[in-house]
């Protein structure tokens, strides 16, 4: 369990350590910030596909062989964008193939546990490993801009190599497994991928032959599912409007937030003119380490009072941390670090009722695919969210005086971002709302009782 938590952590730490650099990344380059942020997202589009692609292929090939190739995999990516860090493009290519080494772990971390954890410490197991995951997340911006700030933001990729030191571990313990029969949809994720990728460049650059391309990608990808006889994505899982809809608006939410968070280190720098190891230590920290006291909340309170309930307490708490920079942007910086804690306070409610609901509306035979899908669909969501909001960032049209208690001219941007942002979580709500009303949440704990 010590090494699965090692594991866990790095894997999703490397998603946010890099944070925070983001605006030095753009200064160091001369590149705009819709650039800078693809240093997440080409991070964000190989973890989400590679989750997908891990959990598919693992009862073809076995988890340990794949364990093995992805720390692999993650080290070579690190150690390129070490190395080569002067260079840009090898900075992004470094970073997509550390996601493609990451995203091993979140997909073969439960098959883990499941098949070799006693079940009598499950329980625990996963309770663990999720604490590892939330004490990642919030403290990767804190550690992130102190490495950046003090040495230099390259430096960040030496730490994800630490995992090779579950390598001897897991080749001593992990039993040889057998490979299976069995065909793999190549053709599938290929098409799956590159509509993502297109789809991800047309959010950055807005050139509309990316978006033709991408179209043109998802529609063949539901053509191949639906004619293969072992499709790389299940097609039932797409008639199923409640699942659909609760894919649908957990990808808007958290796509959402994770774009605000993308744009918090450009905003304390602008307006507030703020040091990168503060930005992560003071401002982001707070809010990030949050998650361990509201996902814990969030469980109980969804038990008491159902999904609609528990989704409505989240999604005001979103909507109060963003109405409030909107208003107040360049009044103090710590109003930024208070309403952080509102922000990833509501996100823990919408991630646990979102797995919640997805949960319900699966069969049981439906309930692995549907739930990787799930997990599939956020991560991808949050890449397209940060590479959404680096392109808002370069709008001019957002830069200008709208509301009356914002003065600071390098402050208008970020405050109507805000309310961009406000619309996209209002959306998202609407959409849970309308699949997944207070009726259902009447009729479980009425059947609870």
């Amino acid at each position: 369990m010590v090494w699965l938590s090692i594991l866990a952590f790095f894997s999703v730490f490397n998603e946010t350590v890099f944070n925070v650099s983001l605006p030095d990344i753009a200064r160091q380059f001369g590149i705009r910030p819709s650039a800078a942020n693809w240093v997440n997202t080409s991070f964000m589009i190989s973890f989400a596909v590679g989750s997908a692609l891990y959990g598919k292929i693992s009862d073809l090939y076995g988890t340990k062989k794949l364990l093995l190739s992805g720390l692999l995999t993650y080290f070579a990516g690190s150690l390129t964008g070490m190395v080569f860090h002067k260079w840009f493009l090898v900075v992004l290519i470094a970073r997509f193939v550390q996601g493609a080494g990451a995203s091993a772990v979140p997909a073969l971390i439960m098959v883990f546990v499941a098949r070799y954890i006693e079940p009598k410490n499950k329980g625990k197991a996963f309770g663990m490993i999720g604490s590892m995951v939330a004490f990642s997340e919030g403290i990767g911006p804190a550690v992130g801009g102190v490495i950046s700030d003090y040495i230099h933001w390259s430096y960040l990729f030496i730490l994800p190599m630490m995992t090779l030191l579950t390598l001897p571990f897991f080749l001593h313990v992990l039993p040889d497994e057998p490979s299976n029969k069995g065909k793999f949809d190549v053709l599938g994720a290929s098409l799956l991928s590159i509509g993502i990728l297109m789809f991800m460049l047309f959010t950055s650059v807005y050139q509309w032959g990316y978006l033709a391309i991408s179209v043109l990608c998802f529609f063949g990808f539901l053509q191949r599912i639906r004619r293969a006889k072992q499709p790389f994505i299940e097609p039932s899982l797409f008639r199923r409007k409640k699942f659909l809809a609760g894919v649908l608006s957990g990808g808007v939410l958290l796509g959402t937030v994770a774009g605000y968070i993308s744009t918090v280190p450009y905003m304390m720098k602008d307006v507030y003119h703020m040091p990168t190891s503060l930005i992560g230590s003071a401002v982001l920290f707070p809010g990030t380490i949050s998650v361990l006291l509201f996902g814990f909340l969030s469980g109980i309170l969804v038990d008491k009072r159902g999904c609609f309930f528990t989704m409505l307490v989240g999604l005001l708490m979103i909507i109060a941390s963003f109405l409030s920079i909107s208003l107040f942007a360049d009044r103090t910086p710590w109003l930024i670090s208070i309403t952080m804690v509102l922000t990833f306070g509501g996100l823990s409610f919408v991630k646990t009722v979102v797995s919640t609901s997805v949960a319900e509306a699966l069969s049981s035979d439906e309930s692995g695919s549907g739930m990787s899908f799930l997990n599939f669909a956020c991560f991808l969501a949050e890449g397209i969210g940060v590479s959404y909001a680096g392109g808002l960032l370069t709008m001019s049209w957002l830069k200008f005086p709208l509301l009356p208690t914002v003065t600071d001219t390098a402050a208008f941007l970020y405050s109507n971002l805000m309310l961009v942002f406000i619309t996209a979580v209002i959306l998202g709500g609407i959409i849970f709302s309308v699949a997944y009303g207070r009726n259902q949440d009447s009729s479980v704990l009425g059947s609870k009782r």
